[in-house]
């Protein structure tokens, strides 16, 4: 797909793929020149009293090669391993710790398996051949001599400034040699670190701005990628539909443990259940127009009383939700209705009662 299409920012689903193939910013550079950056301050540390040790050194070796041979397990080579262990380590402690620091601030830990999956292309010596004599590989090259030729450019600068203070250096003793050396190497040094850092810099923004270039991505990409994972819309909108049925079947479901409805009677209908064990009475349903209508035939189906009281529907309606107990400045109207309700309730299952009893003896009647 043409570059010029890519227009859209990177999604985070786009990013996170990328990271899972090893697409990550990272500039070598960059952790180059701040593992020198740590070392030089450590090597500073280290150099203190440093003309009196290498002169204790040097006297115990010397001294112990008159008196006794060299061999392996010997005072000199063990003298010498420590003495080259405690200008070395710490000098790799730093320069490693500095390194994973920043390659962890530019990228964190990126665990690839893609990256790593062996491909045949890796191993065609024809491929190589081709990205060594490319134009990238070229341009790489050129970018890398400038720094190069920035410090050669401070170096040249600086013994040409210096260069009557090494004439006449040179003239005394190796003492002040030394020290018109190092305060020009010093110079040089500090202003080499800062060419360093500001190309490694310059280094990583511009990693940075060609991996967002490769992340970009297209319109049809976008929708594309949404569909994946949000879902067809077309699925969306069927579930919807599903959720909403599910959602009105459930008050319906719940009106058939109704104790009694109070209607409307056309527009509302609200579904109380009342036991003694209750404080108050709780709405399990409601519900206007067809919902109601609903509820009422639901109702009718399993002998539930409806009471039509249109000012109490309508307050149930409005003002209580489903799940929730009345307000108890409606306790006396429900009440009043439930003590009829009850009451009729009474009444028929004493007529029950009595008919079974009169049935009852008129089968032994007739089986005498």
């Amino acid at each position: 797909m043409p570059e010029a299409d890519k227009t859209q920012k990177p999604t985070p689903r786009r990013r996170k793929k990328a990271r899972e193939q090893g697409q990550v910013v990272r500039s070598r550079e960059l952790g180059s020149v701040l593992a020198l950056a740590g070392v030089a301050p450590t090597l500073s540390v280290l150099s203190t009293g440093l003309p009196s040790d290498w002169v204790a050194f040097y006297h115990g070796v010397l001294t112990a090669a008159c008196q006794e041979d060299l061999t392996a397990d010997g005072p000199v080579l063990f003298w010498t391993a420590i003495e080259v262990l405690r200008w070395t380590v710490p000098v790799l402690l730093v320069a490693m710790f500095v390194s994973v620091g920043v390659g962890l601030a530019q990228g964190g830990i990126s665990f690839s398996p893609a990256a790593l999956t062996p491909k045949a292309e890796r191993l065609n010596p024809g491929a190589r051949l081709d990205h060594i004599f490319s134009l990238v590989t070229l341009s790489n090259v050129l970018k890398s001599l400038l720094p190069f030729g920035a410090i050669a450019a401070l170096g040249i600068t600086a013994i040409k400034s210096h260069w009557n203070d090494l004439i006449l250096a040179s003239g005394e003793d190796i003492h002040a040699l030394v020290m018109t050396l190092g305060e020009i190497i010093g110079s040089v040094a500090w202003k080499a670190a800062l060419v360093l850092l500001v190309w490694s810099g310059v280094d990583y923004l511009t990693a940075w701005q060609q991996n967002e270039s490769k992340l970009r991505m297209s319109h049809d990409e976008v929708r594309r990628e949404h569909r994946e994972s949000d879902g067809n819309p077309a699925t969306k909108v069927r579930i919807r539909k599903q959720q909403r049925a599910m959602r009105r079947r459930k008050p319906l479901q719940a009106a058939a443990s109704a104790t009694l409805v109070i209607t409307n009677p056309t527009h509302f209908a609200v579904a109380l259940r009342y036991e003694h064990s209750m404080k108050a009475p709780e709405v399990v349903a409601k519900g206007r127009d067809l919902l109601a209508q609903q509820i009422k035939a639901i109702a009718q189906e399993n002998n539930i009383p409806l009471i039509e009281n249109k000012a109490l529907a309508r307050t149930l309606h409005d003002t209580v939700e489903v799940g929730q107990s009345i307000p108890a400045e409606l306790y006396q109207a429900v009440a009043e209705i439930l003590v009829v309700v009850f009451r009729a309730q009474a009444e028929v299952r004493e007529q029950e009662s009595a008919r079974g009893q009169r049935d009852a003896a008129g089968e032994v009647i007739k089986s005498r």
